[in-house]
């Protein structure tokens, strides 16, 4: 288990340019599945020495449930942009669950998990007006989940966590990512999951955002995958194949991440 730094935060609302959303909610800053291509990392320059490396420490803003209650915001809100608002701390904390009491149930509220914990605030989604609830899938198992994201929950209680989401009326979205050249199977996280899903987000691996380390493993544990990404032209011609698979199956789509 991560080491938890419990800390109080000034403001909870924070302005972002990320697609579809004015503002996000970041509860938690770090996270405990420690995935080796997270984006997130780059928030540690910021922090003690002493935190450790990214993965080992979660900081929590124990009075963010009071600094969002009676607060109205104007604009989409996005839950969470540099952690998981359901990694395993929240089975403790209740951060999150908190937050969603407090929450004003008008607000357009998007959240974005890796964790089928989500389904037990099942309740809270329903009092609001605006939400949709997205599971990050990507297929990984074995060896790839290991090496990839070793502490997340596996792939299957994630989408059964959509599943439990329509079943119970609540909007989802499947955030399919990271896609990789020759590790994710594009055509059987669709097939699987469309049924059930009402809408998808596609990321294409973004490899200088992932970090030195994340290239040193693919190289060398993945060097077909590797030598795709390397090469603009077999990327290139590998986006072109996924969309074109993306639009045959005619789904729903939000958008397709390049960076």
């Amino acid at each position: 288990m991560a080491r938890v730094i419990k800390v109080k935060a000034k403001e909870i609302f924070t302005k972002t340019k990320l697609p579809g959303a004015d503002w996000v909610i970041n509860q938690y800053v770090g996270c405990e599945h420690c995935c080796l291509y997270c984006y997130g990392k780059f928030i540690g320059r910021w922090k003690p020495a002493d935190y450790g490396t990214w993965g080992e420490w979660v900081e929590a803003k124990i009075n963010a449930p009071e600094l969002i209650k009676n607060r109205q915001i104007n604009g989409s809100v996005f839950m969470s942009s540099i952690s998981d608002p359901y990694q395993p701390i929240e089975k403790e904390l209740k951060l999150t669950r908190q937050i969603l009491e407090n929450l004003d149930k008008n607000i357009d509220l998007s959240i974005l998990t890796k964790s089928d914990l989500a389904i037990r605030d099942i309740d809270f989604f329903k009092k609001f007006k605006n939400i949709s609830v997205g599971l990050t899938i990507n297929g990984f198992s074995g060896k790839e989940k290991e090496v990839f994201e070793p502490f997340s929950p596996t792939n299957e209680a994630r989408i059964k966590a959509l599943k439990a989401l329509r079943e119970n009326g609540i909007a989802n979205y499947a955030f399919v990512s990271p896609i990789i050249p020759g590790l994710i199977d594009l055509k059987d996280i669709i097939e699987r999951t469309k049924g059930f899903v009402d809408s998808y987000w596609f990321e294409f691996i973004n490899v200088r955002g992932a970090g030195k380390e994340f290239g040193a493993v693919l190289k060398k544990e993945y060097p077909q995958s590797w030598k795709v990404l390397e090469d603009k032209k077999l990327f290139s011609d590998f986006i072109d194949e996924c969309k074109e698979i993306i639009k045959s199956a005619k789904i729903k789509t939000q958008g397709i991440v390049l960076h």
